[in-house]
């Protein structure tokens, strides 16, 4: 019998510290379903799902990450998966909409979008911020299943941009996904 277990990874960043993790999953015959990476500021996370044997352990795993030869020190957290992934993937709400948001960068923004959707119910299912110089840039992937009515969220993201000197832009996930992605049908015409 097998078993899935979400792993976070914490560490700052280096040469060869993928090699190692994917290493260590693979040595306990790991097989990985899904992984998230990314660099912030000098430190790398990561997060993925990988499928064990039964007999092991999230103890089993952070014991194998001590063991990595390393000057940084690997930080991880891991839990065992209620829920096969394979049910769980490619189940995106049917009413998953991006908010896109930019304004000069102050402390908070990220709070107040925060509060916005938490007062109408909404769910954020994923968030990816960045600052440059003063501008402060914003996605939030979000589920509206709970949402009356679109154009009230518009209307009401529009308010909120007025009041809080944001660009805010709502619109279905399946049209930002097209615009925003690369090797589109549209790119590979181009490249012909």
């Amino acid at each position: 019998m097998k078993k899935q277990l979400v792993i976070s990874v914490m560490s700052k960043d280096r040469p060869g510290i993928v090699a190692d993790i994917t290493g260590t999953i693979l040595d306990l015959d790991g097989d990985l379903a899904d992984l998230n990476q990314s660099v912030l500021g000098g430190y790398f996370s990561m997060i993925l799902i990988a499928e064990f044997d039964e007999k092991v352990t999230p103890e089993d795993v952070i014991a194998r990450f001590s063991h990595i030869k390393s000057e940084t020190k690997i930080e991880a957290n891991i839990k065992e998966m209620a829920v096969p992934l394979e049910t769980l993937k490619n189940k995106l709400p049917k009413e998953t909409f991006v908010v896109t948001g930019q304004g000069e960068n102050r402390k908070g923004l990220v709070k107040i979008m925060g509060d916005f959707f938490n007062q109408r119910n909404i769910n954020i299912l994923d968030l990816v911020t960045t600052r440059d110089h003063k501008l402060y840039t914003m996605i939030f992937q979000v589920d509206l299943s709970n949402v009356d009515s679109v154009e009230t969220m518009r209307n009401d993201l529009a308010m909120l941009g007025e009041q809080e000197e944001l660009d805010l832009v709502l619109q279905h996930n399946d049209i930002f996904r097209a615009t925003h992605e690369i090797g589109t049908p549209f790119d590979q015409d181009i490249r012909e």
